[in-house]
Formats: structure tokens, sequence, C-alpha cells
């Protein structure tokens, strides 16, 4: 389907998009429940919990969120979940520029289809996939898609099972995200010199944990993490 797109837009891209997903079925089904459950018990409504992963769709955060989410609100609290929920999805933003290549010809509208999808996972697979010479954007937009239904139909049933699981820290639904994440980094280990930001970046986060009250530590951590990956470029 070229007459919408520079690159190719296929049906057959879409499903092998989709079967690439399936890797990352187990960490988003768990991930996505242990977020239902949790606002179940934060307190919110099954609309504002599937409105959250259907439109905002951006985990961290939404776990992160969580902890600040008041049941009235203030300018300050306003702010702080602004500001917190900004600098974890700016990861998104380097994530962009990665498949700008991919991305840089195709319409506008398309382009903003498919960045709403994008997710750490469908990005490790729809980079790797261009780097090894492919450029069906079915890929990008099935992988996408996929793992966005699975996330968002997880939400719902984690939901009603929050009412099930009283005290969720028990069962280690809040090391969820943790581990997740550390999943993802394996296919990106590319040396112990390119892993240097990602050691600064937690050493960083830790020791701001640690000495400093709130969620400093997220921006100390993505502070460090950046500097580090520029002086390493340079």
């Amino acid at each position: 389907m070229r007459f919408l797109s520079h690159h190719p837009l296929t049906l057959d891209g879409c499903r092998r998009g989709a079967r690439m997903s399936l890797a990352a079925f187990p960490g988003f089904i768990v991930f996505s429940m242990a977020f239902g459950a949790a606002a179940s018990q934060k307190g919110l409504t099954l609309g504002q919990v599937l409105g959250l992963s259907g439109f905002v769709y951006a985990g961290a955060s939404q776990m992160v969120g969580l902890e600040i989410w008041q049941q009235v609100w203030s300018p300050s609290t306003i702010l702080t979940i602004a500001t917190v929920t900004a600098v974890i999805n700016a990861r998104l933003i380097l994530l962009g520029v990665t498949v700008q290549p991919w991305l840089a010809r195709e319409p506008k509208p398309l382009s903003a289809v498919m960045l709403f999808f994008l997710v750490e996972a469908n990005w490790l697979y729809g980079t790797r996939y261009y780097q090894e010479g492919g450029r069906d954007l079915g890929v990008f937009i099935g992988s996408g898609l996929t793992l966005w239904l699975i996330w968002f139909l997880s939400t719902f049933m984690g939901y009603f099972a929050g009412a099930l699981v009283p005290e969720p820290r028990r069962f280690g639904l809040d090391f969820v995200m943790p581990v997740f994440f550390c999943c993802l980094l394996v296919p990106l280990w590319k040396g112990p010199r390119r892993a240097l930001p990602w050691l600064a970046a937690g050493v960083a986060s830790y020791l701001t944990h640690v000495l400093v009250p709130g969620y400093a530590f997220i921006i100390a951590g993505a502070l460090a993490g950046v500097v580090t990956g520029m002086i390493l470029d340079e």
C-alpha cells in the first residue's frame, strides 16, 4: 500500500509485527494487571483506569502517577504529577528520534498513529527489523497495536483482580515494573562501555532517593544517564 506511505505498509507486515510482539506478552500482561490492581486499590474508577491505559498508554508513568494520585487535588499535586510523568515520558522523545529515519518521509497522520503506539518493546522489535533491512511499516504498527490491546485488556482484568488482592506488595506486584524494564535491557546490551550510562543512571537515582525526599531521583537518574552517554559519544 504505497499510495499512503513512502515505505510499504502491508497486512503481512502487520501479522509479522504481531507475531514478534508475542515475546513481550508475559511482561505486558503482568505489568498492566499490576497497574489495574493497584489503581483499584487506590480508588480509581474503572473508566479512569481504562482511560489512562487506553489514551495515556505509558506504563512507567502510570505506575508512578498512582503513587502521587490524590482524591482531592491541589495546584501543587497537579504540578508534581505533571512534572514527574513528563520526565519519565521524556524517554519516548529519544525513542522517537531513533525511528526518524524510518518515518521522516511518511505522511504526518500516519507517523502520529505509529508514534502513539511507540513503547520500548515495539521500538526494540521495529528498530532491529529496520537495521536488518526491513522497511514494511506494518511490522511497527502490528506489534504496537497488538501490545496496546494486550495492555488495555489486561488492565481491565487487573482492575477486578485488585479486589481479590488487598495487599499487592505482599505478592511482589510492586516489583513487576523494575523487573520488566530490566528484561528489556538484555537485548540492548552492547558491551560494558555502552552500559556505563545505565550504571550512572542507577547510581545517581539510588543516591538521590536515599538523600533527597520525593521524586527527584527520577530526574537525577535521567540526567546522569544522558550526560554519561554524551561524554562517551564524544
